[in-house]
């Protein structure tokens, strides 16, 4: 019963906070943390399970021969070089060119961040294309370079695998090595092959990534009609051919290095599966995923544990840390923005594989005899126990840290002070205790990129969680240990020993004395595993997820706001500025305001504050960031005209084209003319039916309420479409009724159209919210009732009137990437094919458009923002 009790709390909370959505929104971050716990786990159940064989691998590794392990480190230098040549044929296969200094520089830094990006090397394609840019080349063509290169990366891998497996069938020495191996690229083979196909037939999986990501279309499209040359693409096969021919060299050369037997075979088998489990592990570069996968590989043709092992120890020295540090020497050669946030997490990162090796290797006995003299030798246990269960979080918390989490940065400090003190009481290792001084220092010194807040309501679900769990997994354990019978592990517990076995196994530890002797005693052990395992992971996700402030709504600051209106207003979006969706942010001087809402960890503001003077805008942009920072928030402005980038400019942000407002000059504006032949013909037809058009002043009577709150859910349930807000306004009884209505009606007095007009604050200028029709009402009646606008605001002193934001038009020569996609999503993309409409509508109307941007502060915000901006129009 008390189960049942528990669970039910549970997802009551879970539908109390819109759990469903809740989970739905954060699936990704969810999958990738239960993923990367998924390989720590692998991790740790390694080191456990191999720990005596372990101890051991130093000592090999120690005897390696110093030519072999010279040719190794020469032959990293050639896949660095081949890596590079790939990049640069890459480039010349796409009628484009970049220098091979440039190509060293690319994959260098590119291979560096992939260790700290989920998804890895797919995902660091996107990175460093500035240098790139500016001498010429293109963003799309940087990218389909790119993805050329990764598309051959994985090719060659095929193709140097299948011949491979096809000699070793002939030649009859096929063992478990080859099956698994030949079972691996099958299924990556079938699954190129899958994805090819689907999206040459335009197919289920065609139509299921353009759902997703629309702008996907803009490399497919792109890629059929850029021609590619073939000399060049044969090219870059045969550099990524020799790069998996380096890899399985340098394979072959741990082999030898090491003094045992080289086998070619379990070289190529080795390096095959090693590289599949690269391309899949979904974090830290296949860390872990990789030593394991090809340690198990080279045990089945022969080799003994700690053979193996250090065979792969010694390869991934070769492959992975040597241009690592290559990489990482770039950064240091260049500090910029990008190294405060990347430096941090890849000294945790390596300070947590030094805390893991530290305590898996013998200590100096000397220094060891020196603090038994000290300290009890239980505290030096404990010690041990402590750097290495840092050093495991230590690995997880580095990828966190790029997300800017404050409370990651508490975790990096407060595990690297564990670290300086663990090396000191555990065998006086001086060097790894600096090692972690220097991490201590270099976050003191970055604390400044680490403001995002975690979610302080989650933070105590997660502790009361694990608070719970440990209390119930210590009572199950304990009274377990204790009432088991002597067999299970022939050995009569007493309370104390239960009580140390259960901590032990809950945490992780393991007890290197407590040897289950049958089934139930080893699925005893595990299910005390797996609880503390799955504890501590939510325990983890609750404390590093994104905290997002509450929406406090403040009347004093509304009324502030409106005031400032009165006085400063200049745009038709003032309107929405305090409008019941969003928070008022009020500079010190009271003289000037912003309107935004909070989605994630952004703020988004409603175009420009309002204010007297650019001054005052800056000044209010400036209070706002400082404000941004103490609360967690990255702030990003929708809508700002063009007009006003230049005090975006001077405070160092960054600026994207997201479309046109359409204005129309009254003063000109005619029906008169050839151009306007169609709109004429359109009105004339509605006319003819008998429908005519009402000017309703406010306040509006509760009839008509009635009846065009009725066009309104029907047109919402025609189109299919929802009540959007932040830039335009819902149906809202209270608002609608102070506001003038024009309504279209028939000869039976039905309304069948309606629009509303709403303050705009632009001098001269007129504007209207919502405009909506019945599904029976005739076509053209759209441009009969915006003509009756017209009239009705000119006949108000209007010279203008404001026609709305068309998203995604009016970009007329792309020329960064997301332009280029938007652009191409605009005129080629069914899914965007209602914005193109909208803009063809208002076009009728001979507008003068003006351009309106995003404006965003790091490159890093701008791949969450279609996100944001699709929850922030949402009531």
């Amino acid at each position: 019963m008390k189960t049942v009790t528990i669970s039910n709390k549970f997802f009551s909370f879970f539908k109390e906070r819109k759990g469903t959505s809740f989970l739905h929104e954060n699936d990704k971050i969810i999958r990738q943390f239960v993923l990367t716990i998924f390989f720590i786990g692998i991790g740790i159940w390694f080191i456990k399970h191999e720990h005596s064989e372990l101890r051991e691998v130093k000592n090999v590794i120690a005897n390696a021969s110093g030519f072999w392990v010279f040719s190794g480190i020469i032959l990293a230098v050639i896949y660095i070089v081949l890596q590079a040549l790939m990049y640069f044929a890459s480039f010349k296969a796409i009628q484009s060119h970049i220098s091979f200094k440039q190509a060293v520089v690319l994959f260098l830094k590119r291979n560096f961040v992939s260790v700290f990006l989920p998804a890895g090397g797919i995902s660091s394609l996107v990175f460093f294309t500035k240098p790139i840019e500016k001498e010429g080349v293109k963003p799309t063509q940087i990218h389909f370079a790119s993805i050329l290169y990764g598309f051959v990366g994985i090719l060659s891998v095929i193709i140097v695998a299948i011949p491979a497996l096809i000699y070793s069938f002939f030649e009859g020495i096929v063992g478990s090595g080859e099956w698994y191996a030949f079972g691996a690229i099958a299924g990556l083979s079938l699954l190129i092959f899958f994805i090819y196909s689907s999206i040459l037939k335009k197919g289920k999986l065609y139509r299921l990534i353009l759902k997703f990501f629309p702008s996907a279309e803009v490399f497919i499209y792109d890629l059929q009609n850029n021609k590619i040359d073939k000399k060049k693409f044969f090219q870059i096969v045969f550099y990524s051919i020799l790069i998996e021919f380096v890899g399985i060299g340098h394979l072959y050369i741990a082999m030898v290095a090491l003094g045992f037997s080289p086998s070619l075979s379990a070289a190529v088998m080795g390096y095959i599966v090693s590289v599949i489990f690269l391309i899949v592990s979904p974090f830290l570069r296949g860390l872990g995923a990789i030593e394991i996968s090809m340690s198990f590989i080279l045990i089945q043709f022969g080799f003994k544990n700690v053979d193996a092992i250090a065979v792969t120890f010694l390869y991934r020295f070769f492959e992975f840390w040597i241009p690592l540090l290559f990489g990482a020497s770039l950064f240091l050669v260049n500090v910029n923005k990008l190294l405060l946030r990347i430096a941090p997490s890849f000294l945790l990162f390596a300070l947590g594989l030094i805390n893991i090796f530290s305590v898996l290797t013998p200590a100096i006995s000397e220094r060891l005899h020196v603090l038994e003299n000290l300290i009890p030798i239980s505290a030096i246990k404990a010690s041990n126990i402590f750097v290495i269960t840092a050093g495991i979080f230590l690995l997880v918390n580095s990828a966190f840290m790029l997300k800017g989490l404050r409370t990651a940065w508490w975790f990096a400090i407060f595990l690297s002070g564990v670290s300086v003190v663990g090396h000191l009481t555990k065998a006086i290792d001086y060097e790894e205790a600096l090692v972690a001084l220097i991490v201590v220092v270099s976050l003191l010194l970055t604390k400044k990129e680490y403001y995002i807040k975690s979610n302080s309501h989650l933070q105590s679900i997660g502790l009361k969680t694990v608070l719970v769990s440990i209390a119930a997994v210590l009572i199950y354990s304990v009274l377990g240990f204790y009432f088991l019978d002597k067999k299970h592990f022939d050995i009569d517990f007493h309370w104390l020993q239960s009580i140390r076995y259960a901590l032990q196994n809950y945490f992780l530890i393991g007890s290197s004395d407590l040897v289950p002797l049958d089934s139930f005693a080893r699925h005893f052990l595990l299910s005390i595993n797996i609880c503390g395992f799955l504890s501590l992971g939510f325990l983890i996700y609750a404390l590093i997820r994104p905290y997002t402030i509450k929406n406090e709504v403040v009347e004093d600051d509304f009324v502030t706001a409106n005031s400032l209106l009165n006085q400063y207003g200049t745009s038709a979006l003032d309107y929405f500025k305090t409008y019941d969706d969003k928070i008022i942010f009020v500079s010190k001087s009271k003289r000037a305001f912003l309107a935004y809402r909070v989605i994630e960890n952004f703020a988004v503001v409603l175009e420009n504050p309002v204010a007297e003077s650019d001054a005052g805008i800056k000044q209010c942009i400036l209070e706002f960031d400082t404000y941004c920072y103490e609360n967690g928030l990255r702030s990003i402005y929708y809508r700002v005209p063009e007009e006003d980038l230049k005090i975006y400019f001077l405070l160092r942000k960054k600026s994207l084209f997201i479309g046109q407002e359409g204005v129309v000059d009254l003063s000109t504006f005619t029906l008169e003319g050839g151009a306007k032949k169609s709109l004429r013909n359109a009105i004339s037809k509605v006319k003819e039916k008998g429908y005519k058009t009402s000017v309703h002043a406010a306040p509006i009577k509760e009839g008509l309420l009635q009846k065009i709150k009725s066009v309104s859910d029907e047109w919402l349930t025609s189109t299919g479409k929802s009540e959007i807000i932040f830039s335009q306004g819902m149906f809202n009884w209270d608002e609608l009724k102070q506001q003038t209505v024009i309504t279209v009606e028939n000869s039976e007095e039905k309304v069948v159209a309606f629009l509303n007009v709403i303050p705009d604050y632009a001098k001269g200028e007129g504007t209207y919210d919502l405009i909506r029709k019945t599904n029976d009402a005739p076509n053209g009646i759209m441009d009969f009732i915006l003509v009756e606008l017209f009239t009705y605001l000119k006949s108000k002193g209007c010279t203008s009137v404001n026609l709305g934001f068309a998203a995604m038009s009016g970009i007329e020569e792309a020329h960064t990437f997301p332009e280029k996609s938007m652009k191409f999503a605009y005129e080629r993309i069914h899914f965007f094919s209602h914005y193109k409409g909208l803009r063809d509508f208002k076009e009728k109307f001979s507008p003068v458009w003006h351009n309106k941007y995003l404006i965003y502060t790091h490159d890093y915000d701008l791949l969450q923002v279609p996100i944001v901006l699709n929850k922030v129009i949402k009531p």
